[in-house]
């Protein structure tokens, strides 16, 4: 059965001081689109090198999923640093896929040029980083996978 990691990068979402809109949106895209049996696994994790690099080895590593779907640290503030993390444990960068995000959200908002989507592999997952915004997440799926 094809694993699924949706992971949520927000000091505030790990907290519990606010709600994780990032996560929910990516399954309810995964779950219209997918046909074949998946198993989720879900992480809300605060922003930062460290906490963002762990999780992904983890769930890349342990937990053996193929795909791995971030949500949030993507943009230019100075504790935005899920593209940094996952440069960290990849072995392959994708940039064609951050590329074609922010080629499909400027579309939508001017603001996407900001963006610092992009995806990788680490052994047999694929890793891509999604902004936090549902429907910014729902045009870059959208995109990459159509």
């Amino acid at each position: 059965m094809t694993q699924i990691a949706i992971v949520t990068i927000s000091d505030r979402g790990s907290r519990g001081e606010y709600e994780d809109l990032g996560g929910p949106a990516i399954e309810r895209w995964l779950r219209r689109v997918l046909a074949e049996p998946y198993d989720f696994v879900r992480r809300i994790v605060p922003d930062g090198l460290e906490s963002v690099r762990d999780v992904l080895i983890e769930l890349c590593d342990q937990a053996g999923a193929d795909l791995i779907l971030t949500t949030g640290g993507t943009g230019p503030s100075p504790r935005d640093l899920t593209p940094e993390a996952m440069r960290q444990v990849i072995t392959k960068e994708l940039p064609g896929f951050g590329e074609l995000m922010r080629q499909a959200s400027l579309q939508h908002v001017r603001t996407a040029i900001l963006s610092r989507q992009t995806a990788g592999v680490r052994g047999r997952s694929l890793i891509i980083n999604l902004p936090g915004k549902p429907s910014s997440i729902d045009v870059c799926l959208d995109a990459v996978f159509p």
